[in-house]
């Protein structure tokens, strides 16, 4: 039973990771222009900077290497403005699966560097919240300023 845990673990690590050039439903992704630690690092800045509540890193690579399994560099962050992102959950509760949000910063095999997060409008789809299009419009908005942060200009 543990071996077959450890794969499927290692399986789903694995598929967060080389999927970029698949087209998920719901998955933005922004390239970035930086190291997967800088690219976090930008991220935790910006967040902090704009008074958003700053909740962890966990390092997918480390846990997957300590698991037997070598994961190229990934790192899920997580963050919320617990007055906009509870609203979600105020509406349906199932919108908690969603918050708070998660950014998955991870490296390619060709040593490229993304940003993913889910949609907010396919966040609001998925859960079928239709009275809260200017928090999700907020929310967009705050995500792309976040990811904006790792393209140089």
């Amino acid at each position: 039973m543990k071996s077959y845990v450890k794969t499927m673990i290692g399986a789903a690590m694995m598929m967060a990771v080389v999927a970029p050039a698949a087209a998920s439903d719901g998955v933005v992704t922004v390239k970035s222009d930086y190291s997967v630690a800088e690219t976090v690092a930008r991220i935790k800045k910006d967040v902090l900077k704009k008074g958003i509540k700053f909740f962890g890193v966990i390092d997918q690579a480390r846990l997957g290497k300590n698991a037997g399994n070598d994961v190229k560099p990934s790192r899920l962050v997580m963050f919320g403005n617990p007055a906009l992102g509870t609203t979600f959950i105020t509406s349906n509760p199932e919108a908690g699966l969603d918050w708070p949000v998660r950014v998955l910063v991870y490296q390619t095999a060709d040593g490229t560097v993304y940003a993913a997060y889910s949609d907010f409008d396919w966040i609001a789809k998925r859960h079928g919240i239709t009275d809260r299009e200017a928090q999700f419009k907020m929310a967009t908005e705050v995500i792309q300023s976040v990811t904006s942060t790792i393209k140089k200009n």
